[in-house]
């Protein structure tokens, strides 16, 4: 079964994020191999901008609604899709992907290459999903952290708890959320920023790159 980016599960109508794609949006197959390759450099450079490796083993890639799009052509292509049914079902799949304002959407990618990793990792990393966070060092201490700075923490919709999540077992995929209020999208602004992940068997955490920063105030203002 594919991974399900968001939505309750349920396969009933989702409200509508402000920034979704349309059918409008998705070029037909003919279309799109004329735009393809020169559209694909376009999200290979901005997912490397968008990109963030926190430790050795996890990276984070910030959703917008470029990326997203690119995942619909690509999927719509893969699987000669010709019906605007069709489409429409893989747009209620990753439209909840894309970042309202005051949002930042991610997909969590589990870099693990290996056999022994797997065996090693996923069980080691159960509960990852919830773990990751943003620090804003520009809003004074936390109480709750010796090293300063307001923690955000990611949320996770209840459909993807229910089909990645297990007690002994992680996914290698998983798709976070931070919600950000008007002061705390202010303070992102400003800097610095921290994004982490606080597991007992995997604590990490990278300060954001002034570009990286910038790009994802995109994402939170528009």
């Amino acid at each position: 079964m594919r991974s399900y980016p968001g939505g309750d599960g349920t396969g009933q109508p989702q409200p509508r994020r402000q920034r979704a794609l349309s059918l409008d949006d998705i070029a037909d197959l003919r279309a799109y191999e004329h735009e393809r390759e020169g559209f694909r450099r376009r999200i290979i450079e901005l997912k490397r901008l968008r990109r963030v490796g926190v430790g050795p083993l996890v990276s984070l890639v910030f959703e917008n609604r470029d990326t997203v799009r690119f995942q619909v052509q690509e999927m719509v292509r893969a699987e000669r899709m010709l019906s605007d049914e069709l489409v429409l079902a893989e747009l209620e799949v990753y439209n909840p992907l894309i970042p309202d304002p005051g949002e930042l959407s991610a997909t969590m990618l589990l870099e693990l290459t290996d056999e022994d990793q797997l065996r090693e990792w996923l069980a080691k990393l159960v509960g990852i999903e919830r773990a990751a966070y943003l620090r804003l060092g520009a809003l004074g201490p936390d109480p709750a952290r010796q090293d300063g700075g307001l923690v955000i923490r990611c949320q996770v919709d209840a459909a993807h708890a229910t089909q990645l999540t297990r007690e002994e077992v992680t996914a290698s995929v998983h798709y976070v959320r931070f919600l950000l209020g008007e002061d705390e999208v202010g303070a992102f602004a400003d800097g610095p920023v921290w994004l982490g992940i606080d597991l007992p068997e995997y604590a990490h955490e990278v300060e954001l790159a002034g570009g990286v920063r910038a790009e994802l105030l995109d994402d939170l203002r528009q």
